[in-house]
């Protein structure tokens, strides 16, 4: 990673932190999905609103689904960061081995 992209990084994560930190210490909000949060927005437009459809399992409380969004997105990161890792290993690898021209001549080869 080049050291410009490094300190890009770095200033994203720097804003994201210090606007948590400010969040969290000057309001007094609750962690709160999307799907509440939209669940009572249609409950306010539309009186009697009813769902036509029902989720077939519900985590029998706060603290499992909480857990197993944690795990939803700690698989997601894991499968997201191989991939990363895997372009960026085979990009080292091309370019410290020469593998990639080694793979064009030996193809050139084939063609005559």
């Amino acid at each position: 990673m080049s050291r410009k992209l490094e300190l890009i990084v770095l200033a994203i994560v720097l804003i994201f932190a210090v606007q948590f930190i400010y969040m969290s210490s000057t309001t007094d909000a609750e962690y709160g999905g999307a799907d509440g949060e939209a669940k009572d927005m249609i409950n306010e437009i539309t009186d009697g609103y009813e769902p036509i459809a029902n989720p077939i399992w519900e985590p029998p409380s706060g603290e499992i689904e909480s857990l197993l969004f944690g795990l939803q997105a700690a698989i997601g990161a894991g499968i997201i960061g191989y991939f990363f890792g895997y372009y960026k290993a085979k990009k080292n690898y091309e370019n410290e081995l020469g593998y990639k021209e080694k793979n064009k001549s030996e193809g050139d080869k084939h063609s005559l």
